[in-house]
């Protein structure tokens, strides 16, 4: 079985403990960052660990602990866009003609916990959910360096539940990726962190994305329709920056966003208007969007595999209004 794991805090102490049937396992040791962690304990470490007698003497309930999200603010977070089959075709877009491999980042203030509130801010008109699949690294990668599904195991150290809320009227008018995902609570991560083998990193390509708001399924797909996969993308990333151990890879959202994109024809037409008037007409049609998510809204994101093997828990975002 894949091992999953949780940070949390417990009589003023912030721990890493195995995740059982509601019940948390305290490992021994302090690490004060999620590379902290991923170096000092590999997966064959804490298989063991978790079968001897000392996992069975103090066991916590999920519910007595602060969860706290898996990966801490001095890793990179770095983000995949339009990387599902249907959210390119949605976003009017082909998935098979596509030759880049679109990349940004998010400031890792934004990174929360699992069931954070989300703050949206006063100037914030447009506020989108975006779930995604975040993978872990295992290692630096410090040189262009060639990543296959045979090697992935050793790049990837385990599979998180992201939340890329989007401030849509900063992200798309004002073609600001970093700024319009980067407010603060945009980016809850966990609550789980799974750790995996090399066997168990073919999980990776069938893995269940389902989010809901207020109960209602909005976004629901599967990796096994990711156009660019890790490997890949980790390859090309490698040839573009350092990646280090404990780095946040978020790999794309699925169709079902709020944001209505126009069609490629409206497009065109579009790009011929005068700024201030094409705007104008985008803000008008995302303003009959009763989808984009106001105060008092509950987002709930699960992602697992269909045999159960990988259960990354459950993220529950409470919108609540900011200044």
């Amino acid at each position: 079985m894949a091992i999953h794991v949780v940070r949390f805090s417990h009589s003023h102490r912030i721990q890493w403990g195995l995740v059982f049937q509601n019940q948390i396992t305290p490992l021994p040791g302090e690490y004060a960052t999620t590379a902290d962690f991923i170096r000092s304990n590999p997966v064959d470490g804490l298989r063991e660990f978790a079968q001897s007698n000392a996992a069975s003497k103090t066991p916590l309930a999920l519910a007595d602990v602060q969860i706290l999200s898996p990966v801490t603010s001095n890793q990179q977070f770095i983000c995949q866009g339009a990387n599902y089959r249907q959210h390119m075709i949605e976003s009017g877009m082909d998935p098979d003609a596509k030759s880049y491999n679109m990349i940004f980042t998010k400031a890792t203030s934004c990174i929360v916990p699992a069931d954070s509130e989300l703050v949206k801010p006063a100037q914030v008109r447009f506020l989108d959910y975006e779930i995604e699949l975040g993978l872990i690294l295992k290692r630096d990668v410090l040189a262009k360096t060639v990543v296959t599904d045979a090697n992935l195991h050793e790049f990837v150290a385990g599979a998180v539940i992201v939340n890329d809320y989007s401030a849509r009227d900063i992200q798309i008018p004002q073609t600001q990726f970093y700024k319009g995902k980067s407010f603060r609570t945009f980016g809850p991560v966990g609550p789980f962190l799974c750790l995996m083998t090399a066997a168990e990193m073919k999980h990776l390509k069938n893995l269940q994305l389902t989010l809901t708001v207020n109960g209602q399924t909005r976004q629901k797909d599967s990796t096994a329709n990711l156009v660019f996969g890790p490997a890949e993308t980790l390859t090309e990333l490698s040839g573009v920056q350092d990646l280090y151990v404990g780095d946040l890879l978020s790999t794309g959202t699925p169709a079902g966003c709020a944001l209505s994109v126009p069609s490629p024809f409206k497009q065109r037409v579009g790009a011929l208007l005068p700024e201030k008037t094409k705007w104008a007409f985008f803000n008008k049609v995302q303003e009959g969007r009763d989808q984009y998510l106001k105060a008092g809204d509950l987002v709930e994101a699960r992602i697992q595999s269909p045999d159960g093997v990988i259960d990354l828990g459950v993220q529950r975002n409470k919108v609540v209004n900011g200044r």
